[in-house]
């Protein structure tokens, strides 16, 4: 048997050596704070890095860079590779770019031609937000006769694609790509034909296909989720489903609940055991349900624990944070609810019209305006506004933190803020 050898360690020592450990620990889950998809981990729009300032100018931006055409694409960040798309002309030519992080440089950008195409006047030829796992980065872009999935790995070199088909919409393409374990999934909701889809994330070879009915286009993104009492479920959200589970290892459907009456823009979001999701139109919110996620087959009338009716979202993703749920609605109304009483807390005007989701940092909602303004509340019961901050260039994406970094993306330049230790 080995001898074991013991070193006595002074207390001032000892607390010199905690220290580091607690450095590093706390160092290492920084680092490890990516945002690998549309609204970072889980779709849930949450971070907890600390020290982003609540008022800034343009001084005090670490880098700033312009971007080619448009888009309305988030970044997505892991470690030291960024992730966005643009567009130029009337969508002929669509680009992945990877930027670094720190400094803003170019590594390498891509370019796909596809055709001319028609869009919704808020919309853009770049609305998919690229997914990452750090080694690779797959995009998602459509026109009427190709909906393109991409997959290139982390030096930018194509690895496989996928034309799911011609895409019917009126209003274009939105929806954003995830990555699950070893797949990548796409939901394909649309005019035409429509589907989930999930391809091997290192060949692109398919996995599955599930169908879905026809009705009008779906610009929600999907989510994963995992509840303590189920199997993890894939959440996806259309018009012709209303909110449904699939198993994201087959495809196969585990509950749904029955169709919206409306157009689904919003992505789902999952907290406090409630996956939630709207429906509306016109630029409002006209439903939105809370689904208890146990349920099998149709649960329309045994697992939809929430209604709401008023003061909605209709593009915005709401935000579940600390037992409370944070709705944005597109003319700057923002509303608290309280999940345990399922009672609104309070109803504020923040005025600005929005099409981006709201993300809460450390415990603050950022939420970008049509107008580049960035508007700062409390997550809290109480109501908190930090005013707002001009970036004098208009709007459409969602807030992004990373890694002590947050990043702004507008119709024509992306913004890096860092954090203050």
């Amino acid at each position: 048997m080995p001898s074991l050898l013991f070193v006595r360690v002074s207390p001032p020592t000892l607390r010199i050596l905690l220290g580091i450990c607690l450095s590093l620990s706390t160092l290492t889950a920084l680092q490890a704070e990516n945002w690998p998809r549309f609204r970072g981990m889980g779709g849930a729009g949450i971070s907890n890095d600390k020290g982003f300032p609540l008022k800034w100018t343009e001084k005090d931006f670490a880098w700033k860079i312009e971007l080619p055409g448009l888009g309305h694409s988030s970044p997505s960040i892991w470690g030291d590779t960024l992730f966005v798309t643009s567009a130029i002309g009337d969508g002929e030519t669509r680009y992945l770019f990877c930027i670094d992080p720190k400094t803003g440089e170019e590594k390498w950008r891509r370019e796909m031609q596809l055709k001319k195409s028609h869009k919704h006047r808020k919309g853009s030829w770049a609305s998919s937000t690229p997914a990452t796992d750090g080694e690779h980065v797959f995009v998602a872009f459509a026109d009427e006769e190709s909906y393109m999935l991409v997959g290139y790995n982390i030096k930018g070199n194509k690895i496989w694609e996928q034309n799911l088909g011609p895409f019917t919409s009126q209003h274009g393409h939105g929806s954003s790509p995830i990555i699950y374990k070893d797949l990548v999934i796409a939901t394909n909701d649309q005019q035409g034909p429509s589907s989930v889809v999930a391809f091997n994330k290192l060949t692109g070879k398919p996995a599955w296909q599930a169908e879905r009915t026809v009705r009008r286009t779906s610009y929600a993104t999907p989510i994963v989720i995992n509840h303590p009492n189920t199997n993890p479920q894939l959440i996806c959200v259309s018009g012709a489903t209303g909110v449904s589970s699939l198993d994201p290892e087959t495809g196969k459907v585990n509950w749904t609940t029955g169709e919206f009456p409306m157009r689904t823009v919003s992505s789902p979001v999952y907290g406090e055991g409630l996956i939630f999701a709207t429906c509306g139109g016109g630029g409002n919110g006209k439903l939105l349900i809370g689904v208890d996620p146990t349920g099998a087959g149709n649960i329309s009338e045994t697992h939809i624990k929430y209604k709401r009716t008023t003061k909605l979202p209709y593009v915005p993703t709401p935000i579940v944070y600390e037992g409370h749920l944070y709705l944005w609605g597109d003319g700057g109304v923002v509303s608290c609810v309280d999940l345990a009483t399922q009672k609104n807390v309070w109803t504020e005007r923040v005025d600005g019209g929005y099409s981006s989701s709201p993300v809460c940092v450390n415990g603050v909602l950022y939420c970008m305006s049509e107008t580049g303004e960035v508007a700062m509340i409390d997550a809290s019961p109480t109501f908190k506004s930090y005013g707002k901050v001009e970036l004098n260039d208009p709007s459409h994406a969602t807030v992004v933190v990373a890694n002590g970094r947050m990043f702004l993306r507008t119709f024509r330049n992306l913004y890096c803020l860092e954090a203050k230790e």
